[in-house]
């Protein structure tokens, strides 16, 4: 059965120092006119969907589930991985042309939350629907920091063995081992995209992953910040979108990004940063977003008549697996206009967001 659900959630930014000619594109245009030229005059809207040059690399392909494929159909989906049962929401566009090569991106949801409530909040169907792609939202089995009894739902922390982090590594691998065999998907053009919690796992993602994986996207993540796992580096020099609820006066006007549970802290401007610092010196492309309401959902406000997180998920559409390290289409033709003002290429690249007009913070520790 088809839902009809949607999710939102916060980014950071991150990524190597912009061109002299990167800029933005503010010029009104309509949702028709998102193009992109990409190679010997190929017009597109997305880079995902040009033809990618000969001797372009290709992403590997994770191997089928030792258990096997479940039927999948949009919706709620149950699989074994690992000997254990786990579930995950699959949403793909109510209809798919003859040919057509769909994008895959994982939605990884936050501390307390859903894939129900990620899928509700980020208008995922929507999304789909109108900027085709498939949608993979996981459920959380759940990671108990070890010595306390704090539950990040995701593994990312330092205390979590590396059995525990192969374990999740291999449910990403089934998902998308099955989503690929079962449904007609752009292989270049497979994404992660994590929110606060899930977003400090897509970061450690993004790196055991990154020859599968073509970008990734860190709402309020990072890494290091003394007890989330460090940036080691990733062998596919893959883009990433780096978005945090601000640095906290005096640098900006706001709230700084920051959520204490279980007398753990988490400052989020301090572990983005540290994940800047790991995409600039491994020569990696990001786009830097950075507003000033703290530690919750992203204001972003929608653009024209598409879905509220059209420009985080174009991001990923933009950035395929065969784009040569450290580039990107948005060097050359401006971030578009899908995207926040508040974001920028390379670290310390944005004009942060100013202003009121926040969401309400969430109860602590429960989203």
């Amino acid at each position: 059965m088809k839902l009809a659900l949607l999710v939102a959630t916060a980014c950071s930014h991150a990524g190597p120092q912009a061109e002299p000619d990167a800029r933005r594109v503010d010029a009104p245009i309509s949702p028709g006119d998102l193009t992109i030229g990409v190679d010997d005059g190929e017009n597109v809207r997305f880079a995902c969907l040009a033809t990618p040059p000969p001797g372009a690399p290709v992403p590997d392909m994770p191997a089928l589930p030792a258990a096997g494929c479940p039927a999948l159909a949009p919706g709620v989906n149950v699989m074994t991985t690992s000997g254990k049962t786990r579930q995950f929401i699959l949403v793909a566009p109510a209809s798919v042309a003859p040919g057509e090569k769909l994008p895959v991106i994982f939605m990884w949801h936050w501390l307390g939350g859903t894939a129900v409530e990620f899928f509700t909040k980020g208008e995922v169907q929507a999304a789909v629907d109108d900027e085709r792609f498939i949608a993979v939202l996981p459920s959380a089995e759940g990671a108990t920091v070890i010595g306390t009894s704090f539950d990040t739902q995701w593994p990312f922390d330092i205390s979590q063995s590396q059995p525990r982090m192969s374990e999740e590594f291999q449910f990403f691998d089934d998902m998308l081992a099955c989503v690929e065999q079962q449904f007609p998907v752009n292989t270049s053009c497979v994404s992660t995209a994590g929110v606060s919690a899930g977003a400090l796992f897509t970061d450690q993602l993004a790196q055991a992953r990154s020859n599968m994986l073509a970008s990734f996207i860190s709402l309020s993540g990072g890494v290091g910040a003394t007890w989330i796992k460090p940036w080691s580096g990733s062998t596919h020099k893959l883009p990433g979108l780096v978005l945090w609820g601000g640095d906290g006066p005096p640098a900006m006007d706001g709230k700084k990004d920051i959520l204490g549970c279980a007398g753990i802290g988490m400052d989020f401007a301090v572990a983005s940063r540290a994940l800047e610092s790991g995409l600039t010196a491994g020569g990696q492309f990001f786009v830097e977003c950075r507003h000033n309401c703290g530690h919750v959902e992203p204001p972003i406000d929608p653009y024209l008549t598409q879905s509220k997180y059209a420009g985080i998920w174009h991001f990923a559409l933009d950035h395929p697996f065969w784009l040569p390290p450290g580039t990107s289409p948005w060097q050359h033709n401006g971030i578009p206009p899908t995207m926040p003002t508040w974001c920028g290429i390379g670290a310390n690249s944005e004009t942060p967001r100013s202003g009121g007009g926040c969401p309400d913070a969430p109860v602590p520790c429960s989203s």
